[in-house]
């Protein structure tokens, strides 16, 4: 499955109009596609920048709103206004305009040519006003959008710009996202549940439940040498336990635990489905609950959840996109245990089985063990340390009147000790701007004890990401503070209650 952005493009538009004749105008297009070519080499911009000739009249940028909205490969379209623009020319486009829009506040030239600056080349770089002209027009329609403001060339600018493209590139994959839940929600759980018929007006993505019978029918279908290669693969890639080793007391374990990794796969593949849920509570005729093969699914980009939380499954893919190519991994996540000391009090993230080996440091063990819920076999399941490094965990919950994303900023640390006697993968870490705020702040928010934990993204990612979904966002970092974080989730009510977008 993995992830391809290859074929995926943003669009440079610029705007300007026929007031300053056709050799301006030339210049214009001469300049912005240097640009648009500039950020489409540029390393901290993963994702292709096309350039578009120049809009000029209201059809003209009405058009190319509309084409960027029919184009499947366009993802997004940045703006910039080389000249002055009358901004009542982009009412209707920017009316109709379904894509992310990020304001590039930037101008062609990076210094005055002090000797040499004449009214021609005032005429001709107006950027200083004409953005600010169409800046009004995007506030005064409320348009949600990204604002950077410096010079194209600059590094940090670019960077900020490769941000936006990484967040569009994970929006684009919420709309066309079918995440499979096997099973239910776990039974009487809260904040897991939600409205997956106003997920789908909001996010695009799709929703719906299977049964474990579905992976067993694919299950059935597996060949001895699909199986035997896979076994393979784990053979050669992790740390077996003994028990797990060819000829092993519990080889067949690992055998169950690959015939339901092919088998989950297949189902997967033949869906379409890019997220999946599961739940110890319906696991129907599969022998262990998936432990190595969800781990190893989420390695190649897959979203998932656990216990149903299908809100969590979908933002895990949407982050996977963001970060492919980044270095650091993301996975899913669970707030699951506390170190408290008088000096400093740390969480202990982890899970039954499902930490994704893409934020594993160095040796993966993979082993065998109990799991004292479900009533099934001993599951498989991979199991390592996380890195220390900053991170972020995040959580997307549903509040009845809306969608809030909530945002931890948190620094990993090197566990004290070892665990020789921990079963799972696990990541121990200082949430900022510490335990007693931070937890504080995040049960005022009603945040969900599932979270998507990346050490590839920086809240910056999510902030663009609740710019584009249109739903609220809270951050938790060093600046939080409780008084300050009540006031602001009442602000928030009030807002949302009044100018809350429809459909």
């Amino acid at each position: 499955m993995g992830i391809d952005i290859t074929a995926k493009e943003i669009w440079f538009v610029t705007g300007s109009q026929h007031l300053y004749g056709a050799d301006t105008l030339k210049q214009v297009a001469l300049n912005a596609k240097e640009i648009a070519i500039g950020l489409d080499a540029s390393d901290h911009v993963p994702v292709k920048i096309v350039f578009q000739p120049t809009v000029k009249t209201p059809q003209e940028i009405t058009d190319i709103c509309l084409n960027a909205n029919s184009d499947r490969k366009c993802i997004g379209i940045i703006t910039w206004m080389h000249t002055f623009s009358p901004a009542k020319m982009w009412i209707k486009g920017i009316s109709v305009l379904t894509k992310p829009l990020c304001h590039l506040h930037t101008q062609f030239n990076a210094e005055i040519p002090w000797d040499a600056i004449d009214m021609d080349f005032m005429n001709l770089n107006q950027s200083a006003h004409g953005d600010r002209e169409f800046g009004f027009l995007m506030s005064r329609m409320r348009k949600n959008r990204k604002v950077i403001v410096g010079h194209w060339k600059n590094g940090s600018i670019q960077k900020k710009i490769g941000i936006w493209s990484r967040v569009a590139l994970g929006w684009d994959e919420f709309q066309h996202l079918k995440v499979a839940r096997l099973g239910d929600n776990m039974r009487e759980v809260a904040v897991t549940d939600g409205d997956k018929v106003e997920a789908q007006l909001r996010f695009g993505f799709s929703v719906n439940g299977y049964d474990a019978s579905d992976v067993v029918a694919h299950i059935e279908k597996i060949s001895d040498s699909d199986l035997d290669r896979l076994l393979q693969v784990y053979d050669e890639s992790y740390d077996l336990t003994p028990s797990l080793k060819a000829g092993g007391e519990k080889r067949a374990s690992l055998v169950d635990a690959a015939k339901i990794e092919l088998g989950l796969r297949a189902f997967l593949e033949e869906g379409g489905f890019k997220a999946f849920t599961d739940t110890f509570e319906n696991l129907g005729e599969l022998k262990q609950l998936p432990g190595i093969a969800t781990q190893r699914l989420m390695a190649d980009g897959y979203g998932f959840g656990a216990e149903g939380d299908w809100k969590t499954a979908a933002l895990l893919r949407a982050m996977k996109v963001m970060s492919f190519g980044l270095n650091g991994g993301t996975s899913f996540m669970e707030d699951y245990t506390y170190h408290f000391t008088p000096e400093k009090a740390y969480v202990m993230g982890s899970h039954m089985l499902e930490i994704c080996p893409s934020v594993a440091d160095e040796e993966v063990a993979c082993e065998v063990h109990p799991l004292g819920i479900g009533g099934k076999e001993d599951p498989v399941r991979l199991v390592f340390n996380s890195p220390p490094g900053s991170a972020i965990n995040a959580s997307l919950i549903d509040m009845g009147n809306r969608f809030r994303l909530i945002v931890n900023e948190v620094q990993a640390v090197k566990p004290g000790e070892a665990l020789p006697k921990l079963p799972v993968a696990r990541v121990l870490w200082d949430a900022k701007p510490n335990l007693e705020i931070a937890a504080t702040a995040w049960i005022l928010a009603g945040g969900a004890h599932h979270t998507v934990y990346s050490q590839a993204l920086t809240i910056e990612y999510l902030e663009d990401f609740a710019e584009m979904a249109g739903i609220e966002l809270l951050v938790i970092d060093t600046q939080t503070s409780v008084r300050d974080f009540k006031d602001r989730i009442k602000a928030n009510e009030a807002y949302y209650h009044l100018f809350q977008r429809s459909f």
